[in-house]
Parts: C-alpha cells; structure tokens; sequence
C-alpha cells in the first residue's frame, strides 16, 4: 500500500509500505476512506516530536471501512464505517479507568502516527478497537466525521472543559486555526457573555465570526487593550491558548482576570515563560493536557442533532490520497493558502450532514 512516511526533520514522502495486519486480538485493519493533517504532524516534521523515530507513517485522524479485526474485538466487525480516534485506549490502566485516555499506561494514548504508523495511508492497524472507533451513523458525511477525531475533543476537552466555560464567560481564544475554530464553537455551548477569538489571518477572523465568535480582533491590533476595554480592566474568565508559541501563552496569562483560567491547547516546541511576579497573587489557573477524547460519542450525537459545525465551515481543501504531499503543502502555508482542514481520499458514503 501507499502511505505517508516520515524521514526525519522536514522530511516525507508518500511511498510503498508494507500492508497492516491483525498483530493482537484486540486490532482492527481500517481501510481509510477520508483522512486529515493536524498541526501536530507538522510540529513533527520540524523536529519538536523527537520520539517519532524515521520510518513512521504519520496522521492520526481518520474515517474508514474495518477490513479485518482480531478475535478480540466485539464492537465493531469487517463492513462497518467507523472513525479512527487520535486517541488509543487499552481501558484497563488506572488512567483508562479514570476516562483519561490521552494519559493510557497499556500501550494506548497518542500512539498513532507518534510511537505506531498511523492514517496517512491507505491502510491503517488500530490497537484496542472496541475503545479505539467508533461505528458512525448513516446521516454523518466523511468529511465531517472526520472532525470529530482530534479537533472537536480538543478543543472540547483541553479548552473548554478545562477552562471551566460556564454562562455569562467572557471567552478568549488566541488562534484561530481549526482547533481554535473548534474551541469557539464548543464554548457557545454553554452561552457565555462573549467569545472573542484572536488570530493574524483575517481569512480565519472571518471563519471564526462563522462558527459563532461574537468578537473578532487581529493578532496586530491591540487584542489586549480590546478585551480590557470589553471587560472594564477586569480581564477574560477563560483565555484558551490554541497557538503553541511563548508570545500567545505568556499573552494569554496576560489578558486573564483574577481568579480567571488559562487552558493551554497549542503544542509547544520551545519553552515559554510563565511570569509570577504578575501571576503569583491572581489566584490564575492555568492547565495544560492531551486530549483524552472521552467526549468523542457525545461529540458526535451533537453533530447529528446539527449543533456543530461541520464541513462546510471548517474544510477548505479537498485533496486525493495519491495528492497527500500537496496537502502538506497547502496545510503547511496555511497564511498564504487560506487553509483550515484539508480532507484526503475520496469519501465513500454519501450522506448529507444536518448543518450542510
């Protein structure tokens, strides 16, 4: 089969490698039929993810048809469509049993394209099935499923669930990229005062503003004095950083109000300075976390009853698996290309999502 293989930093290429098998009872093989790029994968591909050794088959994220399962397996056989979750879960660890998936201590958390070869194939082996897919209802599009096996739990879980978004919040969120996007339309959810999102590219102001940013303001022009101004110098309750760089977190810390939360999505490959000679007497929160995706099955009935964005708001190019480093590309030049998610492969189920 043909899949995406990393060669160390800044390197890939999409080539011929060995087809996946059932390795232990508890696999399924996937055939992927739609898969995504997260802005991990390029973390990796710039070395901030030293432990994917070369070799790798990278992507975590996608929607396919179970081709083969191990003897194991129960919820799921061969003919079903499922979504790949970026998380793998062995379910019997202590963090298993506590539903924090993304910390699993039996051979699960985010293994895929990370420790195991991963989705950017044409083919994909996922450990611990019977919690690691999910079977998707009829009325759910792949390029909308696919949604829902990184951003919408991320975003969910390590921004808005950890930020502790109640009514009546002010929200800010820095980045507004599709996790950010993803960030914004998940707070909304709990109708806060206002949710306000920061970004450099007015192309994804304007996104933001469509999953329901009720206040948009560029990286360049004074987010700070504009949350200060909208809060009469109190500060956001909750600031979710959705970037990964120290400017927008050490930013971040600096537009939260006292007793307010900052929860950290952004992957980080450089260290950033946490101030506590401001911070030490705000009684601030701050979190950080991987994603555990035990939100994914609640995620996806909200998708069903049309209460997420989907396709439509959030994917802006659409590419062939064969085209996979032209995605890279285009994902990769996101300021230049307006992209947000890229969709690869050809969707294999034809249904019409209820937000479409």
């Amino acid at each position: 089969m043909k899949a995406l293989v990393f060669h160390g930093e800044g390197k890939k290429a999409w080539q011929d490698v060995p087809d996946p098998g059932v390795e232990d009872p508890g696999d399924a093989v996937i055939r992927v039929d739609a898969v995504t790029i997260c802005g991990t994968d390029l973390h990796i591909l710039k070395g901030d993810v030293p432990e994917v050794t070369p070799g790798t088959v990278l992507g975590h994220e996608a929607v396919g048809e179970v081709v083969e399962t191990g003897g194991d397996v129960r919820s799921v056989r061969p003919g079903d469509r499922v979504l790949v979750s970026c998380i793998t879960a062995c379910g019997r660890c202590r963090f298993c049993r506590e539903n924090r998936f993304g910390q699993c201590r039996g051979g699960g958390g985010w293994i895929l394209g990370h420790m195991i070869d991963g989705t950017q194939a044409e083919y994909v082996r996922v450990p611990f099935a019977d919690l690691s897919v999910h079977p998707l209802p009829n009325s759910v599009n792949s390029e909308d499923a696919v949604l829902l096996a990184d951003i919408f739990p991320t975003a969910y879980e390590v921004g808005v669930l950890s930020g502790h978004v109640g009514p009546g919040d002010t929200i800010v969120v820095v980045g507004a990229g599709p996790i950010g996007l993803a960030t914004v339309a998940t707070a909304c959810l709990y109708t806060p005062r206002r949710v306000i999102a920061v970004d450099i590219a007015p192309s994804r102001l304007e996104s933001a503003r469509v999953v329901g940013a009720d206040v948009t303001v560029g990286a360049d022009e004074g987010p700070e004095a504009l949350v200060d101004d909208l809060t009469d110098g109190l500060g956001a309750d909750v600031v979710v950083e959705a970037v990964g760089i120290p400017e927008t977190f050490e930013q971040c810390a600096r537009m939260v109000r006292p007793g307010g939360r900052v929860a950290n999505v952004g992957v980080h490959g450089k260290p950033a300075t946490l101030h506590l000679e401001s911070l030490w007497s705000k009684d601030v929160t701050i979190t950080t976390g991987l994603v555990d995706t035990f939100s994914t099955p609640l995620l996806l009935e909200m998708m069903v009853a049309g209460r997420l964005p989907a396709a439509p708001a959030l994917v802006t190019h659409r590419f062939t698996l064969p085209q996979m480093e032209e995605a890279y590309d285009v994902f990769s030049r996101a300021t230049d290309t307006g992209a947000l998610k890229v969709v690869i492969g050809a969707p294999t189920h034809d249904a019409v999502s209820p937000t479409s």
